[in-house]
């Protein structure tokens, strides 16, 4: 065993590594600072450099370790009628995401990342977002939809940001919000590749050496809300996006 580990640390250190560790994080500061941005930024990376089958289940497990890192300070803001239903809805829905990560070839399904991402950046900086009621039936079928990504692709977050980020709600509320029902999903979307045994000694390794890398950049990110200004935070945000979705599109 002892040997695995050894091999699997010493696979890792490569040119690559690097380029993870970058991005890693530059998904911190963004998750700290907003409450999202870890798995849209790191699973289309992830799944270039390592394959979807190793990028997704390293990415759910660094997220599920920093979720409750933020969610202790943002309880109190949280709206339960919103976000709770989307929550449940989101959790019912990842096995059926998780089949389609198991069922698609890797490259189709790390260009489809590429595409989410490049659509969902196009979105958020175009200024649109949902500005309608927020009834229980759309609640639970937004959650349902991020359920079905969370599950095949790692990332659940543009049709929640989309619908959250809309109305007149304070900054601190829709982070709240989403650092809850990531917080959440982040956990339950665990147990489709544990089940699948997605968890290797590749992946456990990756998690043990970027995760503490991670955490540093979310604490930098959380320290910064409210302390720099949001719209050129944003169109830093929406750069990176773009470059992540053209590098998983066209890698």
């Amino acid at each position: 065993m002892s040997e695995a580990w050894s091999a699997a640390f010493a696979a890792l250190f490569d040119g690559r590594l690097a380029l993870a560790a970058a991005v890693t994080a530059a998904a911190g500061v963004m998750r700290g600072f907003a409450g999202f941005g870890t798995a849209i930024t790191l699973a289309p990376v992830f799944s270039l450099l390592w394959t979807p089958a190793v990028g997704v289940p390293t990415m759910l497990l660094m997220e599920a370790l920093i979720g409750s890192q933020l969610l202790i300070g943002s309880w109190k803001h949280v709206n339960r009628r919103v976000a709770f239903p989307m929550a449940f809805a989101a959790c019912a829905l990842v096995p059926a995401g998780a089949w389609i990560l198991f069922a698609t070839d890797p490259v189709t399904l790390t260009r489809a990342m590429g595409v989410l991402v490049l659509l969902f950046g196009g979105l958020l900086a175009s200024g649109w977002r949902y500005r309608g009621a927020r009834p229980l039936p759309l609640n639970i079928a937004v959650g349902a939809l991020a359920g079905v990504l969370k599950g095949s692709t790692g990332m659940s977050g543009p049709p929640v940001i989309l619908y959250l980020l809309a109305g007149t709600e304070a900054a601190h509320e829709h982070r709240a919000n989403l650092i809850l029902f990531f917080a959440v999903l982040g956990l339950v979307a665990l147990l489709p590749p544990l089940l699948a045994g997605l968890f290797t000694i590749e992946v456990l390794v990756r998690v043990a050496v970027l995760t503490p890398w991670l955490l540093l950049f979310v604490r930098i990110g959380a320290a910064l809300f409210g302390r720099i200004g949001e719209r050129g935070f944003r169109r830093v945000a929406y750069a990176l996006l773009v470059v992540v979705g053209l590098a998983a599109l066209l890698g």
